[in-house]
């Protein structure tokens, strides 16, 4: 069977490549009315301070983790390579190494792989999940049921609806800037409209790392849960500059994509 992350590989062509670099970060972030922000919410233990954004009854960090350390000091290697085992984080972006992409980091983040964002504990739906994982102190990985609560809300609130459709979420929860073009209205690629990033959530399209090589960057948001999906895999949400709604996935815990984190 051929996995889907494989198949994205081959078809991805939704409009023209003009998703790339920002000099924008989460400190610089314009958020719309419709957001609720908490401003400089938690910093992780390298220094890095992140706005949060309160999204019904949840809290949700409102850029990509970009920490190198564990908040009990541990570091997170920089890797060459994918592991299902060894934790490691990636520098997102067009170019297949590390240095040529730090530049990214600032505003989207670190890739990391699962055995990276669970830091050693087991696989968990509770909600709240209850791993602190990667997370600073106060702050854990959401599970899916979690990330489910978040689409769950949206669906009752019809300014985060395109065109009135309740699975229509993606361009709520997508950031202004960085992503490829799309021709359909509804798409996260399409032109700013009143329901872009109505939630604050601010997503931006790093791509992922999986394969031995990094791949989408300007085209895919995809963020971990802390729940299993079977053996090698682990339940992913993501969206993309082809797609209206945010997309529930099964991928391989070797693969490196972005975290979010939820306050406790």
């Amino acid at each position: 069977m051929v996995h889907w992350l494989s198949l994205r590989l081959f078809f991805n062509a939704c409009g023209p490549d003009d998703g790339g670099e920002n000099d924008g970060g989460g400190s610089n972030q314009e958020y719309p009315s419709t957001a609720d922000v908490i401003r400089n919410a938690v910093k992780d233990i390298d220094g890095n301070k992140y706005d949060a954004v309160k999204i019904g009854n949840q809290v949700w960090m409102a850029s990509n983790l970009r920490t190198t350390r564990y908040a009990d000091g541990t570091n997170i290697p920089l890797g060459e390579a994918t592991s299902y085992t060894d934790p490691y984080r990636y520098a997102p972006g067009k170019y297949q190494s590390n240095d040529s992409n730090m530049v990214n980091v600032p505003a989207y983040g670190y890739l990391y792989n699962w055995a990276a964002v669970m830091h050693g504990a087991s696989s968990s739906d509770a909600n709240p999940s209850g791993v602190q994982g990667i997370c600073p102190k106060g702050w854990h990985v959401p599970s899916d049921a979690e990330w489910t609560q978040l689409t769950d809300y949206m669906k009752t609130r019809p300014e985060y609806m395109s065109s009135g459709n309740i699975n229509n979420l993606a361009k709520a929860l997508a950031a202004t800037w960085g992503w490829k073009s799309s021709s359909d209205p509804d798409y996260v690629g399409y032109e700013p409209s009143t329901t872009y990033n109505a939630t604050g959530f601010s997503a931006l399209p790093a791509g992922g790392y999986y394969g031995g090589n990094y791949d989408d960057f300007g085209s895919y948001a995809d963020f971990w849960s802390s729940t299993e999906y079977y053996s090698d895999y682990a339940w992913t949400r993501d969206l993309n500059d082809c797609h209206a709604g945010m997309t529930r996935e099964d991928s391989f815990k070797n693969c490196g994509f972005s975290v979010r984190c939820v306050r406790d």
